[in-house]
């Protein structure tokens, strides 16, 4: 014959995995470590576009409509340091890699009437619409100094983090008679907010999302691409694992 739980052994088993589950998220680590390694890898979950772009071989510049970019892997890693007279301040350095491609799409090109074509004149100038074919576009991003906070009381530890970052951006142009690449260097944010779980004292999972901005100025290649300044303002979601010393 079944036998079933009573109201009241149902509540008790209840509260004591409720208090299992609490006691495991939130007690506190036997120590706080403070200097730290870790991997991470991810993907972009929104700004995944080349905004606000200028041609800059046009006197007074041409524009160019949002051009959308591939959804990409990021991978990379970081170290830091949190100071034990502070616990919940520190200082983390970043870099990770991404290839989001440059689609391709119908794109508007706007060139002002009359204006100047680096070492070619005056030209018509007008808007035009049309398909324009994908590029290669890849981003590597170091953040030398990240100014992290953490609430260090619990082994569930939420965490957030803002610095500078250095954008090295490549673009490759696929298209034969424009064949060739286009580098720029850019100076920009790198921001970001996640938790981080304790399972040791020394080893921790973290989740966590980027914000990253940056101004890159490419300029024209030999074969004919033309210069463009674009922003790259992506938002992305990491997940990684890390060993405190």
């Amino acid at each position: 014959m079944k036998q079933t739980l009573s109201a009241s052994a149902r509540a008790v088993l209840g509260t004591g995995a409720t208090a299992l589950f609490l006691s495991m998220v939130l007690a506190v680590p036997n120590a706080y470590p403070e200097a730290y390694i870790g991997a991470q890898i991810g993907s972009t979950i929104g700004g995944n576009s080349l905004k606000s772009i200028e041609l800059t071989d046009f006197s007074p510049p041409g524009s160019m409509s949002e051009r959308s970019l591939s959804r990409s892997l990021l991978g990379g890693f970081k170290l830091g340091y949190y100071f034990p007279r502070a616990r919940w301040f520190g200082i983390e350095t970043e870099a990770f890699y991404t290839t989001p491609h440059i689609k391709q799409q119908s794109t508007t090109i706007s060139i002002q009437p009359g204006a100047i074509l680096n070492g070619f004149g005056p030209v018509t100038g007008g808007q035009t619409t049309g398909p324009l074919t994908g590029d290669h576009f890849q981003v590597l991003t170091w953040a030398p100094v990240n100014f992290m906070f953490r609430y260090y009381k619990t082994r569930l530890q939420p965490y957030a983090g803002i610095g500078p970052g250095i954008f090295f951006g490549k673009v490759t142009t696929i298209v034969p008679q424009f064949a060739g690449s286009q580098s720029s260097t850019a100076l920009g944010l790198n921001a970001k907010a996640g938790l981080e779980y304790f399972f040791t004292r020394h080893v921790t999972a973290f989740a966590e999302v980027k914000y990253n901005y940056a101004r890159f100025n490419f300029p024209a290649n030999d074969n004919g691409g033309f210069g463009f300044k674009a922003t790259y303002s992506p938002l992305t979601l990491a997940v990684g694992v890390s060993y405190h010393f």
